[in-house]
C-alpha cells in the first residue's frame, strides 16, 4: 500500500513501524483474545502499558521523582483552563508570553479565572519572532510564567528558555516535545497534546512538579483537579487506553531512533533542507518567521501571489503531498515536519519545491 507524504499539522504522521505493531495487536493483544481497546483499564495487561508509558517518558526526558507524569484528556485546550484553575490563586497574577494563536487562547481562558498580565508579545509583528523578555517586570505576586514553546500556525519556536526564574515556568509543548533535548528541571510544568509528536489524538501528557499540586483546592470540580489524577495514577476514570498504548509504542520508537538526541539530529537535517530551498529561492519562497525564531517543526512560507500558491498546493496534492496548506489565519503554505515525518519525505518535498520554482 502506498503511503502519502504526510505534512499535516495535527493529527500528524505516526511512525510506520508503530502503526504496523498496532495492526498486529489490534485483534489479539499478547494472547488475551482482545484488542487493547477492549481491555479493562484495571487489568494487569493494561496496567503494564500505562505504567510502561510513564516509565519510558521519564527515561527519555530524564524526569526525576520531583515530578508527576499524568495522562489526561481534553487536549492542550483543556490545560488552558486547568492551569489557572489549579495554580492561579487569589491575589496572584498569571504571566503570559504571546507568540501566536495558542498562547492567546491560553491567556483568554486564564482571564476568566483570575488576574493575568502579558509579559511580552510579538503580535504587532504578526508573530514573526519570539519576543525578548524583561524578567524584572514579573511582580512578586506572580503565580507562574506561561509560554508556548513552538507555534504551529506561524512557524516560530523558542531556541532557549528563561533561566533563573523566581516563579514557576509552565510550557505548552504540544508541537515540539521530544523533538530536541531540554532540561526538564528548568520547568515546573510541561503539557502536550499527543497528536503531533507523541502519538494519536486523545491523550494529553502533563509533567508537573510535586509542589504545584499543593495549590489545587478541594473546591474544584473533581475531574479538573490535578490532585485527583495524581492520587489515582491517571486512572480515576477510564483513560484513553488505545491512545496511551500508541503513546507507549511511539516512545519505544523514539528510543530506537537514538532517543531525543538522535531525533534532534534528524530534525535539524529536515529543517535545513526546506529552509535552504526557501533561502536560495531569490524571494520566490518567503519564510514567515525571522531567522532567529524559525521552527524546526513547522516551516511556514508564502509564494509571490495567491494564484501561484493555489497552483503550488494543487500540484503538490497531485504528487502525493498532503497537509501543506497554511493555516486559514495566515495563508500561504506550511510543512509540518514532526518527529515521525521521514527525512526522505522532506527531501522529496524540497525537490518538488525546487522543480515548481523552475517551472515558473
Amino acid at each position: 500500500m502506498n503511503r502519502t507524504f504526510n505534512f499535516n499539522a495535527g493529527p500528524a504522521a505516526l511512525p510506520e513501524t508503530v502503526l504496523l505493531e498496532a495492526q498486529k495487536d489490534l485483534l489479539n493483544y499478547q494472547g488475551t483474545g482482545m484488542s487493547v481497546m477492549e481491555l479493562s483499564h484495571r487489568s494487569k495487561e493494561y496496567e503494564e502499558i500505562h505504567n510502561g508509558a510513564s516509565k519510558k517518558l521519564r527515561k527519555l526526558m530524564n524526569i526525576s521523582d520531583d515530578y508527576e507524569v499524568l495522562f489526561l484528556q481534553g487536549g492542550a485546550s483543556l490545560q488552558f483552563s486547568m492551569v489557572p484553575m489549579n495554580l492561579l490563586t487569589e491575589d496572584t497574577v498569571g504571566y503570559y508570553v504571546l507568540t501566536g494563536v495558542w498562547s492567546e487562547k491560553a491567556l483568554e481562558e486564564a482571564k476568566k479565572l483570575g488576574n493575568t498580565a502579558v509579559l511580552s508579545s510579538s503580535k504587532d509583528e504578526n508573530y514573526r519572532r519570539i519576543p525578548s523578555l524583561d524578567l524584572n517586570q514579573i511582580a512578586e505576586n506572580a503565580a507562574y510564567l506561561h509560554i508556548t514553546s513552538n507555534n504551529t500556525i506561524f512557524g516560530t519556536q523558542w531556541n532557549s528558555f528563561p533561566e533563573q526564574l523566581k516563579v514557576p515556568l509552565i510550557a505548552d509543548m504540544s508541537s515540539d516535545i521530544l523533538s530536541a533535548p531540554i532540561n526538564i528541571n528548568q520547568f515546573d510544568m510541561v503539557y502536550a497534546g499527543a497528536q503531533k509528536n507523541l502519538g494519536p489524538s486523545g491523550v494529553t501528557v502533563v509533567i508537573m512538579k510535586n509542589h504545584l499540586f499543593e495549590r489545587s483546592e478541594n473546591s474544584l470540580p473533581t475531574m479538573l483537579n490535578y490532585e485527583t489524577h495524581r492520587k489515582n495514577n491517571s486512572l480515576f476514570n477510564t483513560p484513553p487506553t488505545f491512545s496511551i498504548y500508541l503513546l507507549k509504542l511511539v516512545l519505544d520508537w523514539v528510543e530506537d531512533q537514538g532517543g531525543i538526541e538522535g531525533l534532534a539530529e534528524k530534525n535539524d537535517k529536515k529543517a535545513r533542507l526546506l529552509y535552504h530551498v526557501i533561502d536560495e529561492s531569490s524571494g520566490f519562497y518567503k519564510g514567515h518567521a525571522h531567522l532567529d525564531s524559525r521552527s524546526k517543526m513547522n516551516v511556514t512560507f508564502t509564494l509571490p501571489t495567491e494564484e501561484m500558491t493555489k497552483d503550488f498546493l494543487n500540484q503538490a496534492k497531485e504528487d502525493g503531498f498532503v497537509g501543506l496548506d497554511g493555516h486559514r489565519s495566515v495563508g500561504g503554505c506550511r510543512a509540518s515536519i514532526y518527529n515521525a515525518v521521514p527525512l526522505e519525505h522532506v527531501a522529496k518535498l524540497a525537490e518538488f519545491m525546487e522543480q515548481f520554482k523552475r517551472g515558473y
